[in-house]
């Protein structure tokens, strides 16, 4: 009788991968929790449903999804004799439940405009709050998740080039996005995963499978995460958001939902968070999508026609004209725009700055900063990706920039 309640299983109906299993016992309690139900509230690509309106998955499945692929990646390790002890699976599974726990309202927007401290170290919190109302239970999840543990392969499945996270991510958003070129095959990568000297490699007829994987990354962040009308919908949130909390600390009151208030006049530092640890969780627990959504409604009412401005904009979808360019925006450029906002609207050189964005993005197809992915080839030999591969792989950073204003400006 014990045996059959320990195998009984709670099943989800998951869009990408079909029917998700999760164990009742540890991994069921974390989902059921109310600190990871809230990710149901977080979406999981931001505002990128400005421009492709499928895009409405959420954290939560996303993390789902990812625990689902993590599950299929120790199944193959033990099925090539690499150990991997009962405990040690449910604690690698219970971290990727969990990597993505700390992210706020609009996943990545606000993680610097909000509360300026980064979703990674909010996520260690929760874990560690977690583990405290779990008895301990969670001790073994959070050393592998912090890279603690004597298994570093089991970290590189939660965090590393070639993780569990990616491999969900893109292929979810590719397909609520239907941007088919971030389609990768996920299944295939993880049959061919082993170990070598306690870290993750790839067979070596899985390189293709690999490059496919690396490319495919590539283009869903130029063509979908930093595409240029979702780059200027993020940023102008931001601006709104950074508007409002200019105009907090001034004294101007606004009527918005409790939760997004306590953040919007509060000043918290990561020091906070550790030593008010409970107290602000429960306060960031309860903050997702909805609040930012309500207080923007409640921004274009406002008597500051700045944030109004910025707010209106955001909700009907009256997105700023966005240009991006491999060279530095040029400072008689950001003038003359400058300028144009200040005839426009009748502002201030000061105020035109609210309305005049830009900055930089970056993107790498593959990165020799960090572990490499290592391939195994058929003599026992293990080199690193960029040594393998006749495909061309360009480590190193490509860096756009770019400059947004209000679209009725026109071509500036």
């Amino acid at each position: 009788m014990t045996l059959q309640l320990m195998q009984k299983k709670k099943i989800f109906n998951d869009p990408v991968y079909g029917f998700v299993s999760i164990p009742y016992g540890l991994l069921f309690d974390i989902i059921e929790h109310p600190y990871y139900q809230r990710l149901r509230r977080i979406k999981q690509v931001s505002l990128t449903h400005y421009v492709y309106p499928g895009a409405l998955h959420t954290r939560f499945s996303h993390a789902i999804g990812a625990m689902h692929l993590m599950t299929q990646a120790i199944s193959v390790l033990r099925s090539k004799g690499v150990e991997i002890t009962p405990e040690e699976g449910i604690a690698a599974q219970a971290a990727i439940l969990l990597h993505d726990i700390g992210h706020g309202p609009f996943s990545h927007t606000l993680e610097n405009t909000l509360i300026d401290v980064s979703h990674e170290t909010i996520s260690i919190l929760f874990m560690e709050e977690l583990n405290a109302q779990f008895d301990g239970k969670l001790d073994l999840a959070i050393r592998i998740f912090q890279d603690k543990y004597e298994k570093p392969f089991l970290n590189q499945l939660i965090s590393g080039q070639l993780d569990m996270d990616r491999m969900d991510y893109l292929n979810r958003d590719s397909f609520f996005t239907g941007v088919y070129e971030g389609v990768i095959g996920y299944d295939r990568i993880i049959k061919m995963l082993d170990v070598q000297d306690g870290e993750l490699v790839v067979e070596e007829k899985g390189i293709y499978s690999i490059e496919k994987f690396l490319m495919a990354r590539r283009l869903m962040y130029w063509q979908v995460y930093l595409h240029k009308a979702v780059l200027a919908v993020e940023q102008m949130m931001v601006r709104a958001f950074g508007r409002a909390r200019h105009l907090a600390k001034e004294g101007m009151t606004f009527n918005v939902p409790e939760s997004l208030a306590f953040f919007l006049y509060g000043d918290f530092s990561e020091d906070d968070f550790v030593n008010r640890r409970k107290e602000l969780l429960e306060h960031f627990s309860s903050l997702d999508d909805n609040d930012v959504v309500s207080a923007l409604k409640t921004f274009t009412k406002s008597s500051d026609k700045l944030l109004a401005f910025l707010s209106s904009s955001i909700i009907n979808r009256k997105l700023f004209r966005l240009k991006l360019q491999n060279e530095p925006i040029e400072q008689a450029r950001k003038s003359l725009v400058l300028e144009k906002i200040m005839d426009r609207y009748g502002l201030s050189a000061e105020e035109s700055e609210w309305l005049l964005i830009s900055g930089s993005e970056t993107n790498s197809m593959y990165s020799t900063s960090k572990e490499e992915i290592k391939i195994l080839f058929k003599n026992g030999k293990v080199a690193p990706m960029s040594e393998s591969s006749d495909f061309g792989i360009t480590p190193g950073l490509i860096e756009k920039y770019y400059l947004a204003y209000p679209k009725e400006l026109g071509h500036l």
